[in-house]
Parts: structure tokens; C-alpha cells; sequence
């Protein structure tokens, strides 16, 4: 008897196995395609003729090729009730520092998205390892207790990495004509009410000149 139930018991183990193998969801490490559609806020990539829809970073958007052309884009899989939603960086450095940034309470993938979009990877780091909180908050939807919590948890991880507490400078480049449709287009996919992307866009193209870049306009809307 002892035997039969032993048996039994491994045949339930290797039963649950097989279930959880089937109903846990395999995660997407990185795509190696061509770039279907590329936009400031999001990609299509085409892998095999599958179009994987993936967030994408200011950062990632300016390092990818044009459309057409081969990439290979580091992902992060969220899984939700509702969605399984793809965030794409063109470097294994800012998929570290997104994951690092969602591992704070507070600070979900939109809003680590958004950092992203405003600030360089390694802005944000210097930021943190010097304790500069301000910096932090000049980032939109980041208050002054979300970003208290990130220099605390972060701190110590980025001044082990040997971040160093030096700024670099930020450059801007030429945009052509559809600057303002692309920038309105990333901001409202980033959460940003219409009026209020409208308003802060044009606001910046008087102030800045049309030759400001979608990447720096979008920065500077975030802020």
C-alpha cells in the first residue's frame, strides 16, 4: 500500500508540473528582427512574420535603425490580468536600470518609462548615486516621496556599480516638420492628457525653436 501511494503521489507531482508548465508564461528575453514601424513612444518588430509591439524609451527610440532594417531590442515582459505588454531598450544597461527602477514601491513600468524618456540612463544613475533628489523630481509625475524612496533603494546598488557623480552634458538635435505630430503622439501614449501635451508642445517650440529634435521636445515636455 505504502508503495501504491508513493506512485501516486509522483504521478500528481509530475501532473501539476506538466499543468504549470502549460499555464506559466514564457518570457520574451530580447527580439532579433527587422523594425516593422517605429515611432517615439513604441516599435513593431517583425520576427519570423510575427509584429511584436513593444514600448520603447527617448533613448532606445534615437539609438534603433530606421524601419526596414535589422535590430536586435533587450525586452522586459509585463504580465497583467488584462495584457502582456513588451518594453524594448536598445541596451542591456537600460533594461537593468528599468528593472531596477520598477523594483521600487511606487514606481511602475509607465512611470519608469517616463524617467527614461526624460533623462539618459546614466543622468539617472549619477542622480541617484549623488543623492540628488532634485534632479529626480524635475522628472514629471514624480513626487518628492517616490523620489525619496528611489535614491533610498537605489543608492548603495549604483554606488557599488561605480556610477560616476558627474553629469554629462545633453545634446539637441535638428528636427524636421513632423517633430510636433511625433512628440504629441509619444506623450499622449505615455499618459499625458491631449490638451495639456498640445499646450506644453507648442509652448516649447516657441520658446525653443524649430530646429529642437522630438527627443529633447519630448524631455522637456516630461519635465
Amino acid at each position: 500500500m505504502a508503495l501504491t501511494i508513493a506512485g501516486l503521489s509522483r504521478a500528481v507531482s509530475t501532473v501539476e508540473y506538466a499543468i504549470n508548465s502549460l499555464t506559466t508564461p514564457f518570457m520574451i528575453a530580447y527580439l532579433n528582427g527587422k523594425i516593422a514601424q517605429k515611432d517615439a513612444a513604441f516599435i513593431v518588430m517583425d520576427v519570423g512574420g510575427v509584429g511584436y509591439e513593444v514600448k520603447i524609451s527617448l533613448q532606445t527610440y534615437a539609438a534603433l535603425p530606421n524601419p526596414g532594417e535589422a535590430a536586435k531590442v533587450f525586452t522586459y515582459q509585463q504580465i497583467r490580468e488584462d495584457a502582456h505588454v513588451l518594453y524594448g531598450f536598445a541596451e542591456p544597461d537600460e533594461k537593468t536600470l528599468f528593472m531596477d527602477l520598477i523594483s521600487v514601491s511606487g514606481v511602475g513600468a509607465a512611470t519608469a518609462l517616463v524617467m527614461l524618456s526624460s533623462l539618459s540612463a546614466p543622468e539617472i544613475k549619477q542622480a541617484i548615486a549623488s543623492e540628488n533628489l532634485k534632479v529626480i523630481q524635475t522628472i514629471k509625475g514624480i513626487g518628492a516621496k517616490t523620489a525619496q524612496r528611489i535614491l533610498i533603494d537605489l543608492k548603495d546598488k549604483m554606488k557599488k556599480e561605480g556610477v560616476p557623480l558627474v553629469a554629462s552634458a545633453s545634446t539637441v538635435a535638428g528636427a524636421n516638420s513632423k517633430t510636433r505630430s511625433e512628440a504629441l503622439a509619444a506623450l499622449i501614449m505615455l499618459g499625458i492628457p491631449k490638451p495639456a501635451a498640445e499646450k506644453s508642445v507648442d509652448t516649447i517650440i516657441k520658446r525653443e525653436g524649430e530646429d529642437i529634435s522630438v527627443e529633447q521636445l519630448i524631455k522637456l515636455a516630461l519635465r
